[in-house]
């Protein structure tokens, strides 16, 4: 197993130091990469917030946390990606109830799963790996700015946990409908699972870099990153995608080259908190491990496809919740 390997073909590790005085919300942080990213993160003095579905499995994180830091900053808030309006009330209060935000981790997902559809009607792949995330993200984003404009602050930075399996998007994505598109029960679990994987890499790239940070001269820094193959219980999802035989070979197969889910937070702690980032400005950058950019998929450079997804996400948050539902990208607490 690649864990056992890791001084062989492992990542780089990565364990940030001394953040104290900083801020951080890791959604999906209960489990997997999120908590071992929310484990590092609390270790080096971050209050760190984590965002989930179950209120005793997150008692059990942060009791994990707290029993090798002691002093750690860690607090839950309950959380449905999939559900708007839930996520508007969770990350709305976030932004007013915080005085700063440092860092925010994209990192909730379902894997490869049958088509089904999520509390708002929304395919539910795309609903909790993508827009869900796009909408805390909104959300937050006046409490972003105004982190950035501190005196003396190191810029903040958004990393989203994006995957080589965005090259599994169908081939036609357009994002241009959410009912003959997005809703097409026909679309099989990994071409649902990639599409949500592309859409994350051009929302930070083509989103947020160049149509919010960059004519807002901010300085905030938004990334992809890659987390490699990693042993979590997502893994056991392939035998709901593909029942039989199949899914469970894939799931033998994913498990058996897998990195420990400590190795899969590295290149999402390495976006968070190298000074690389700032030095080279690798804003809207795309990281397959540590310091390695990773290759992207033409759908993944298509500027054109990441303008229609961006107006698709408002089309349809708008729809779901009114007009009014997304807070300015160029406002400022």
């Amino acid at each position: 197993m690649q864990s056992a390997l890791s001084s062989v073909v492992g990542p780089k590790e990565v364990h940030p130091q001394n953040l104290h005085g900083r801020t951080a919300i890791v959604t999906g942080g209960v489990h997997g990469i999120g908590f071992e990213i929310s484990r590092a993160l609390a270790h080096a003095g971050a209050k760190v917030i984590l965002i989930g579905r179950n209120p005793e499995h997150a008692s059990s994180a942060i009791s994990d946390i707290k029993k090798e830091t002691p002093d750690a900053d860690v607090d839950f808030k309950k959380c449905d990606l999939g559900h708007l309006s839930e996520v508007k009330s969770v990350f709305g209060d976030l932004r007013s109830s915080l005085d700063r935000l440092d860092f925010l981790v994209l990192c909730a997902g379902i894997n490869a799963q049958p088509f089904g559809l999520d509390a708002d009607g929304i395919d539910r792949h795309f609903g909790v790996n993508y827009l869900g995330q796009y909408y805390a993200t909104n959300q937050l984003w006046p409490l972003i700015r105004k982190t950035s404009n501190m005196p003396g602050v190191t810029p903040p930075r958004v990393v989203a946990m994006s995957s080589e399996l965005h090259k599994t998007a169908p081939p036609d994505v357009r994002f241009a409908s959410l009912e003959d598109e997005i809703n097409n029960d026909k679309t099989g679990p990994t071409h649902l699972y990639g599409r949500t994987k592309l859409a994350l890499l051009l929302f930070t790239k083509f989103g947020l870099v160049e149509r919010v940070i960059k004519p807002n001269s901010d300085a905030i820094y938004a990334l992809a990153v890659h987390p490699g193959t990693v042993n979590t219980e997502m893994q056991e999802q392939w035998k709901d995608a593909y029942p039989g035989i199949t899914g469970t070979l894939i799931s033998w197969a994913v498990k058996s080259v897998g990195r420990d889910p400590e190795q899969g937070a590295y290149s999402a702690l390495w976006a968070l908190t190298a000074p690389e980032i700032t030095q080279k400005d690798q804003n809207g950058a795309y990281f397959s491990d540590p310091g390695t950019l990773g290759t992207e998929s033409s759908q993944a450079k298509d500027e054109k496809l990441g303008k229609a997804l961006w107006e698709l996400s408002e089309k349809i948050v708008k729809q779901k919740l009114g007009t009014d539902a997304l807070v300015n990208w160029n406002a400022k607490e």
